[in-house]
């Protein structure tokens, strides 16, 4: 991957963690991460996925414009991202699950790179 330096913005990141084989989009429902548009729907509890790694972007106008997107591998091997907005903004099911996630200790384990 290049340096987080040149990364600049979410549409580059989600294009290589893409041809990192991070493909599937995912979302929280109910307290599980659930995989978004295919016909075989998975869910996971925070135990069954690990953090990868994460990017956070600011805002081009306004420092308070915050978001993160999280580069997540299930237990089963499927590989995909989530994405919120920090603050006011941001998705608290989607944060919550990653903060149990990282409380669980599964969290920045760089295997893609």
């Amino acid at each position: 991957m290049q340096d987080k330096e040149e990364e600049r913005s979410l549409v580059n990141v989600e294009k290589q963690l893409k041809k990192d084989g991070f493909t599937q989009d995912f979302n929280v429902v109910d307290g599980r991460l659930q995989t978004i548009g295919h016909d075989s729907e998975k869910s996971y509890a925070p135990s069954e996925v690990t953090i990868v790694d994460f990017y956070r972007f600011e805002g081009e106008s306004d420092p308070d414009d915050m978001s993160i997107l999280y580069a997540l591998e299930a237990n089963d091997g499927v590989r995909g991202t989530i994405s919120s907005a920090y603050g006011t903004y941001g998705d608290t099911d989607a944060l919550e699950f990653l903060k149990e996630v990282e409380t669980l200790g599964k969290n920045l384990d760089k295997k893609h790179k």
